[in-house]
């Protein structure tokens, strides 16, 4: 949303949008490139209602300005949402993303005031500060040392902004929508006053599937979790109160879509062949000497362990087959907004229309 509108494309971090900002002499398909400020930017709602598109009229042009705003509108919510809460005098649950660090253009900053300048670490230190004010808050309501409090990033890093983003791919490489580990390793921080260690450091395994049945062991609801289905994640309670080798997870199966790219297992990462590639040639990595995933131990681990991923792989695969993935939703995009702006609405039969629409 903010590498995609007026703004990105005046500043080039979006090229081949925008008018005047590239040469349309041989376009034919004016479909051919959608509009952002025709999309649905953000929405609110309650539970048993239809939800509505906030802070966009018809005929508005989607700006960075725009999306400055809609943060420090999620940010002031989060806040709001947390009194609330808080006065309920009742376990709660708070889930809150930002959408900063994510940013590309320049045209809203008017100083930078980080050592390299980068609009990314910009809106780190931003965030920082937003993060600050959430836990100076839960002081103020009294609620700071019964609530446990996760601070964590969602994946890789925009790698592809780099080097003038600030972001750089050092210790592992890889970035967002990569298997490598820079684009599924995030940072991940626990706050629980009086029951997890001050400044320790963990390095077990956690997978973000574990939070759902951790917190849900903590909050004291685990008869709340679905008897009905197979539940991936695993109750990391034990890691946060009692730290570092606690853990009850040493694997995890990395995918790309729906295809199987990697498996991680303790230190060690098994490179999954494509269908019809030779698996003797499978790259497997030390993780502990080798961050970065340069250095294949092949010899070295597939010696051994080759057949013990495979026997690993071929049990996920029997498990897949017998508690199967829900498929993925499909409808008409932004069905059950009720306000959709007239462009927006054109915006929508445009894509089905290309959707359904053999090629010829």
């Amino acid at each position: 949303m903010t590498i995609f509108h007026d703004d990105a494309a005046d500043e080039e971090i979006s090229i081949g949008i925008g008018k005047n900002n590239y040469d349309d002499m041989f376009t034919i398909d004016n479909w051919f490139r959608p509009d952002a400020s025709h999309m649905v930017t953000g929405v609110e709602g309650k539970k048993g209602e239809m939800v509505r598109e906030v802070h966009m009229k018809p005929g508005e042009r989607w700006t960075e300005a725009k999306y400055d705003e809609m943060n420090e509108r999620y940010q002031a919510q989060a806040l709001e949402h947390l009194r609330k809460l808080a006065a309920k005098k009742e376990p709660f649950f708070l889930q809150y993303w930002p959408l900063i660090p994510l940013t590309g253009p320049r045209t809203t900053t008017d100083q930078y005031t980080t050592p390299n300048g980068g609009i990314y670490v910009e809106k780190m230190k931003q965030l920082d500060g937003w993060i600050g004010d959430i836990m100076d808050e839960m002081e103020k309501l009294g609620v700071a040392d019964n609530t446990l409090l996760l601070v964590m990033g969602d994946n890789g890093h925009f790698t592809k902004y780099s080097p003038g983003s600030g972001f750089t791919a050092m210790v592992y490489r890889g970035g967002k929508g990569d298997t490598s580990e820079g684009g599924v390793r995030v940072d991940a921080f626990a706050r629980w006053p009086g029951m997890i260690e001050k400044y320790d450091i963990v390095n077990d395994i956690v997978h973000v599937s574990d939070l759902f049945t951790t917190i849900a062991r903590v909050a004291g609801a685990t008869d709340q979790i679905p008897k009905d289905r197979l539940i991936d994640g695993v109750d990391q309670s034990g890691l946060m109160l009692e730290g570092e080798t606690h853990g009850r997870r040493d694997y995890v199966f990395i995918y790309s879509g729906n295809v199987l790219e990697a498996v991680v297992k303790e230190q060690y990462k098994l490179n999954v062949p494509a269908p019809g590639e030779n698996p003797i040639g499978s790259n497997f990595y030390d993780l502990f000497r080798d961050s970065r995933e340069e250095y294949p131990v092949s010899t070295e681990v597939g010696a051994w362990g080759g057949a013990e991923f495979v026997r690993i792989i071929m049990r996920h695969k029997m498990r897949m087959k017998k508690y199967p993935s829900e498929e993925a939703a499909r409808g008409r995009p932004y069905e059950g907004i009720e306000n959709l702006r007239p462009e927006t609405k054109a915006a929508v039969d445009a894509f089905l229309f290309k959707q359904s629409t053999p090629m010829r």
